[in-house]
Parts: structure tokens; C-alpha cells; sequence
């Protein structure tokens, strides 16, 4: 299946946005309109990094492990996805970039490496619902990294 890439500018700095990123529970705050009951396990940040959650999209849920597998200060996380029983493996890639009108470009990748026979035929709709869910994504994190850099600034 093709991957699903969306982004979004912030006025914060790479640094700033992976260091945001860089925590796992910070997620939470910004995927729970689609990912809930987060359980977390291993550090609290960097490769290792993993939490279990439960994924509700298109009317369907299931418990999805994300762990971060690559981590390249200030520029990129991978955290690999796995859900449907093992069935579904995937990646979710954040990719920093500064601007050069200051802040950052956050964009943010979804790529299937396996994906269920359900999920292949219906590729195109179900890379619509993970473009949708993920431009959301963006739009709250962005609101979520200028209250966490307010309230750092406080």
C-alpha cells in the first residue's frame, strides 16, 4: 500500500518540536481523538519508547504497539506500529525541517510494510480514513506544542 504523508508548520524550532515529540506520553494528547487507553512501557523517550493503545477509525478497533525504533535528534522518529494481531506492521515516521522563515515543517509519514487482506482491498479508502485522522494529528499538535512552549516559557 502507498504510504499517507501529512505536515504542518509551526513557529516552534526543530529542537523544540522533538523534544516535545521526543516523549511518549505527549502523544496522548494530541492522537486520543483516535488512539485511547495508552499503556506505557520501556524510557519515557527515545528508541525503546513504547506504548500499547487501543485505535478506533472507520468504525473498527484494535490495540496497536508503537515503539520508536530510530530516533536522529533534531530531525526524524520512527516508531514502528503493529496491530490486527500481528496481522498489520507500519511505520510512522516524524520528519523535522526548519523553515527558513523560522519554525518548523513537522510532517508526518504512515507506511505500510504489511497490512491485512481487508486493509489492500480497500487501500484507497483506508489510506483516505489514516489521511483524514492524520491531518487532525497535525493540527492538534501544533496547538499542543504552543501551549507546551508557552507554558515552558512561564
Amino acid at each position: 500500500m502507498k504510504s499517507v504523508t501529512v505536515s504542518t508548520d509551526v513557529p516552534q524550532t526543530p529542537e523544540q518540536v522533538y523534544d516535545f515529540l521526543d516523549v511518549m506520553a505527549h502523544h496522548e494528547r494530541f492522537t486520543d481523538h483516535y488512539l485511547s487507553d495508552w499503556r506505557y512501557s520501556g524510557p519515557a523517550r527515545g528508541i525503546g519508547s513504547c506504548a500499547t493503545v487501543t485505535a478506533a477509525l472507520g468504525g473498527a478497533r484494535t490495540d496497536v504497539t508503537i515503539e520508536v525504533v530510530e530516533a536522529d535528534a533534531p530531525r526524524r522518529i520512527v516508531e514502528r506500529n503493529v496491530s490486527a494481531g500481528g496481522r498489520r506492521l507500519a511505520h510512522g515516521t516524524y520528519t523535522l525541517a526548519p523553515l527558513r522563515t523560522g519554525g518548523s515543517r513537522v510532517a508526518f509519514t504512515y507506511a505500510w510494510v504489511r497490512a491485512p487482506l481487508a486493509d489492500r482491498m480497500l487501500a484507497p479508502v483506508v489510506r483516505a480514513v489514516m489521511r483524514r485522522a492524520n491531518r487532525t494529528v497535525m493540527r492538534r499538535l501544533a496547538a499542543e506544542l504552543a501551549h507546551h512552549t508557552s507554558a515552558a516559557d512561564s
